[in-house]
């Protein structure tokens, strides 16, 4: 533990020195906890848990003639302090690349073309509701080659390779096609198509679709999953939608998973938003699974976020 903290450090205090030298260097991080009660099928229980709060740094060096070098290092930090693998600090996405003319390529840890083409439609990523609750695909691989193209006419295309790393592995390979903007500030509509081969064992296609109507943002998602070997299908839908009003943001989520032999799965999370800051918002909901032949799971949590 004390190695990973002073990793972390070395890594920080570096960008210090290479501010000198490169175009943009940014620290950054998110700090989210929350106080809630959790009954995952026992009974229910308090705890404060840290929700994928994390620090890093990011940044890019512009080395001429339309070539730029980017790059990221990001941690996950357990703020409650009392993370399940005993490892309060844990790698998020790290990578090096090329950017240009052609696009960017990025060789290291990252988000799956997949697990990237949600853009926002889960409103509730990084919470109990999120979609990863019920859903195979949500994947951040090490040992990847990702590539994104320009964009044409508000279209890209993405590509993961992930080098399994093993005699006897299979290389997977995730690919998406991006339509729009996913924060929905450059286009009224953001889409998405994306499939996974052999991916953490699984074959994934996910359709994705998210828009303005009349103020309110309604997102949905389909998807279908299966184990490389034919077994474990599901087919599942997501529908979610948000409302501001003023400092206020309402939101609700619904996420289906319907499994081949009848083991039907399903989570509803309802929940509103209270802006203090840019930075800063207090929060609070409530997310019900239905797990049929499993334990249900119920969960009510306030909490804050504040990013910097």
């Amino acid at each position: 533990m004390k190695y990973t903290y002073n990793k972390i450090a070395v890594v920080l205090l570096s960008s210090l020195s290479l501010s000198a030298f490169a175009a943009d260097v940014e620290v950054y991080g998110k700090a989210n906890l929350s106080l809630q009660s959790s009954d995952e099928g026992e009974g229910s229980f308090t705890e404060v848990k840290s929700n994928a709060s994390r620090i890093g740094l990011k940044g890019s060096h512009d080395l001429g003639d339309g070539l730029t070098v980017i790059y990221k290092a990001e941690f996950q930090v357990d703020l409650d302090g009392d993370s399940d693998s005993g490892d309060s600090i844990t790698d998020r996405n790290q990578y090096v690349g090329l950017a240009g003319s052609f696009g960017e390529v990025l060789l290291g840890k990252n988000d799956t073309m997949l697990k990237q083409s949600q853009g926002k439609v889960d409103v509730f990523s990084d919470l109990n509701g999120d979609i990863k609750s019920l859903w195979k695909g949500e994947n951040r691989m090490a040992d990847t080659l990702s590539y994104k193209s320009p964009k044409f006419s508000d279209f890209q295309v993405g590509i993961t390779y992930i080098a399994e790393d093993a005699v006897d592995a299979e290389d997977g390979v995730s690919v998406a096609v991006f339509y729009g903007d996913a924060k929905l500030k450059k286009s009224k509509i953001f889409a998405s198509v994306a499939i996974d081969s052999d991916v953490k064992g699984y074959d994934i296609t996910r359709a994705t679709v998210q828009g303005k109507v009349s103020g309110v943002v309604l997102g949905a998602m389909l998807q279908t999953q299966e184990k490389v070997d034919g077994s474990d299908e599901m087919d599942g839908f997501m529908v979610s939608a948000k409302y501001k009003m003023d400092k206020l943001t309402f939101k609700g989520q619904y996420q289906a998973a319907d499994f081949k032999g009848g083991d039907d799965k399903s989570g509803i999370t309802l929940g509103a938003d209270y802006s203090l800051a840019k930075s800063t918002k207090l929060y609070t909901f409530y997310t019900t699974f239905d797990m049929d032949s499993g334990e249900d799971q119920d969960y009510l949590a306030a909490g804050i976020e504040y990013n910097f």
